[in-house]
């Protein structure tokens, strides 16, 4: 189990991202919406990767049970791309 300090760390981290995504936003004139976006959608995926493996102890886990919630994490998306389309 990771200590205070190693909490403390990711927690400044989660912090610094998300101000990340509200200067994305911010400043219009530096960036586009679409670089915006994107730039959104990838903190997006840190922060959430950084919160699965420290807050929910994935990094402590077997590789195995890691390597299958990516396939279901994978899965969902798949599954989310499709209904979308579908939608059009």
């Amino acid at each position: 189990m990771a200590d205070i300090r190693t909490y403390t760390l990711i927690y400044v981290a989660l912090l610094a991202l998300g101000t990340g995504k509200f200067v994305f936003f911010s400043f219009p004139e530096i960036f586009s919406y679409w670089m915006a976006f994107a730039g959104t959608i990838v903190l997006a995926i840190i922060k959430s990767l950084l919160i699965a493996a420290y807050f929910q102890h994935l990094i402590e886990e077997p590789r195995a049970i890691t390597y299958m919630v990516s396939v279901a994490v994978f899965m969902v998306l798949l599954l989310t791309i499709a209904a979308g389309y579908s939608i059009q």
